[in-house]
């Protein structure tokens, strides 16, 4: 089932953004087969606990030895596409670089998953999500004057920045291989997706409608209709009534029509005396008392819910948007579809769980096989 039945997807066991991409294609039926170390990989302890490791089948593969080598091409030379986020060079070491694929499969999408990408200055050095915000801008405009700096988790440039625009590289390589015949290499770099994901930052800057700072903008914490207030209980609740009719209502629903601290809704002037207005009213009730004021109503309104308490919120029940897998909550997959919807994912697998499975259905004979385990390669 899922829109991408059919397709094959071989990934090279890594942790991150990697493996988020391989889900995301596994959840949308492609048929993905992981090669893990034997053994495993050592910072995935718990491999049946891991979201990002659904959807996907493994096979365990010494690549250190020539005959492990030779059945991971093998491997490759069925795939639509590949994932790997390793250094630049690693895979080339390991005799699975681009030119060898590409040279027996000339229509896979080599995908690669990086931070800093395959060239430029920092290419070869380590790094985190939190890097990769860092020299993009967007860390910079991420916190408050009084915080500095705050990371957005490691969301934006792994996930955001990176998986998912490594999904979507793949895909139009494969949809290109499809009407020329030519697979390619795509290189995705977090540190490219990133400034993609600020095009609207970008858009006011050039504008003259964005200070280049913390707190200072409409999105970032600056305006008091786009932010996060304490309620009574100690709980907080989220606002952002952009647009002129949803600020209004939200004076009516508060009492605050004749405020003098709100007349002037998009003067930055006004913003710290409305702001501290709205943190006095929000502190007198409790959470609930907000959600039943102003949501389902056009405020642009939420409760701030912990991780645990959102898999209740009747909305995300209602739309299955959380589902349990190996006794682990999680998000479903997303998009939807009308047409090809997706199955319900497969629990992460063991390192090596489909060996002889695998190997069967992707061409590999029962004494080839057999030799492959007597060696050791596998």
């Amino acid at each position: 089932m899922g829109p991408l039945k059919g397709i094959k997807v071989v990934e090279l066991a890594g942790i991150g953004p990697g493996p988020f991409c391989a889900m995301m294609l596994g959840d949308m039926g492609a048929d993905v087969v992981r090669i893990d170390r034997i053994g495993g990989h050592p910072m995935n302890t718990q491999p049946r606990k891991n979201p990002h490791y659904r959807s996907r089948r493994s096979v365990a593969i010494n690549l250190k030895s020539p005959e492990g080598v030779e059945a991971a091409l093998k491997l490759i030379d069925e795939a639509d596409a590949l994932v790997e986020g390793f250094r630049p060079g690693v895979m080339e070491r390991l005799g699975l670089g681009p030119d060898v694929c590409l040279e027996r499969n000339s229509k896979l999408v080599y995908g690669r998953m990086t931070g800093w990408g395959q060239e430029g200055p920092l290419s070869m050095s380590a790094g985190h999500d939190i890097n990769y915000l860092a020299i993009t801008g967007a860390l910079h405009a991420i916190g408050t004057k009084e915080s500095g700096p705050v990371p957005p988790l490691n969301m934006v440039a792994d996930y955001g920045g990176g998986g998912i625009f490594l999904a979507y590289g793949i895909l139009a390589g494969i949809i290109s291989a499809k009407t020329t015949g030519k697979g390619q290499v795509v290189d995705a770099a977090m540190t490219d997706g990133v400034p993609l994901l600020l095009g609207g930052a970008h858009a006011r800057l050039a504008m003259g409608l964005w200070r280049d700072e913390r707190e200072a903008n409409i999105l970032d914490g600056g305006a008091y209709f786009y932010g996060t207030y304490e309620c009574s209980d100690g709980e907080w609740i989220s606002i952002g009534p952009i647009e002129p009719e949803f600020h209004q209502l939200m004076l009516e629903k508060l009492e605050l029509t004749k405020a003098p601290e709100f007349k002037d809704q998009n003067n930055p002037d006004t913003w710290p005396a409305a702001r501290t207005k709205l943190r006095e009213i929000f502190k007198t009730k409790p959470q609930k008392h907000w959600c039943d004021l102003m949501e389902n109503t056009d405020v642009c309104f939420g409760p701030v819910l912990s991780l645990l308490d959102a898999q209740n919120h009747p909305h995300n029940k209602a739309r299955g948007t959380f589902i349990n897998i190996a006794d682990t909550m999680q998000g479903a997959p997303a998009p939807r579809f009308s047409g090809t919807p997706a199955d319900t994912p497969t629990q992460p697998p063991l390192a090596g769980e489909h060996n002889h499975e695998v190997l069967s259905e992707w061409g590999f004979d029962d004494t080839t096989i057999t030799a492959l385990k007597d060696s050791g390669a596998i």
